[in-house]
């Protein structure tokens, strides 16, 4: 059974910092690329950022861009969002997600992990 268990939300001012984990079990985690989603009251799910199998590539969305970092450690089944700069429009429920290398659409989520951002 896959399941990918995101941790680290919270409350957190703005200008603050977050670090946002993802552990995956049931699935080889290095043979999938990874991303982050999230989405916010009233509003559809968007894109954050992915990161490739190999950690090789990585891509952002342009709100978030110098601001977010992702990453994973392949040997701990985990992957991050390092969110610097936090603002209150960043504030949302926050979702990982696993795909394998040749397909597009995700094929795994977790639960999600609420960040509120205070002005």
């Amino acid at each position: 059974q896959v399941q990918l268990v995101e941790s680290g939300g919270g409350l957190v001012q703005a200008g603050g910092s977050l670090r946002l984990s993802c552990a995956a079990s049931g699935l080889t985690f290095s043979s999938y690329n990874m991303g982050w989603f999230r989405q916010a009251p009233g509003k559809e799910r968007e894109f954050v950022a992915a990161i490739t199998w190999g950690a090789g590539s990585t891509s952002y969305a342009d709100s978030v861009k110098g601001r977010f970092t992702i990453s994973r450690d392949n040997a701990k089944n985990t992957g991050y969002l390092q969110m610097n700069s936090l603002k209150p429009e960043d504030t949302a429920v926050y979702y990982c997600a696993a795909r394998r290398r040749a397909v597009i659409k995700y094929d795994y989520w977790g639960q999600g992990t609420q960040v509120t951002v205070s002005s």
